[in-house]
């Protein structure tokens, strides 16, 4: 009903910038919030930052100060910008939306992107 397609994966050197972007396509009747989560080799998915369809923000306290979350509604898309990236910033970074869909009938989704992968090297 709700796919995700992430971009702005990549490799950047520590230090450096990168910013994310995941839309939101399908039969959308709205979208109640957005997020991004990471998950590095052997861990466990982490949340990295979440924003509200009314734009309250939520982050990991490794991202505060660091990373910025914004949605363009209009367009169903979220954005990470990542700033000061760290070598433990290294991951796969997965967008995820939660909302109500509307074909025909109602109902919630929780869907989750592919994935893209971010490396920082030292």
């Amino acid at each position: 009903q709700v796919q995700l397609v992430e971009s702005g994966g990549g490799l950047v050197q520590a230090g450096g910038s990168l910013r994310l972007s995941c839309a939101a396509s399908g039969n959308i009747f709205r979208v109640t919030a957005m997020g991004w989560y990471r998950q590095a080799p052997g861990k466990q998915r982490e949340l990295v930052a979440l924003i509200s369809s009314i734009g309250n923000t939520n982050y990991a306290d490794s991202a505060k100060g660091r990373f910025t979350i914004s949605i363009d509604k209009p367009e169903n898309t979220v954005y990470l910008e990542m700033n000061s990236l760290k070598p433990e910033d290294t991951a796969v970074y997965y967008c995820n939306a939660v909302g109500t869909y509307y074909s025909g009938t109602f109902g919630e989704y929780n869907v989750w992107g592919q994935g893209t992968l971010v490396t920082v090297s030292s």
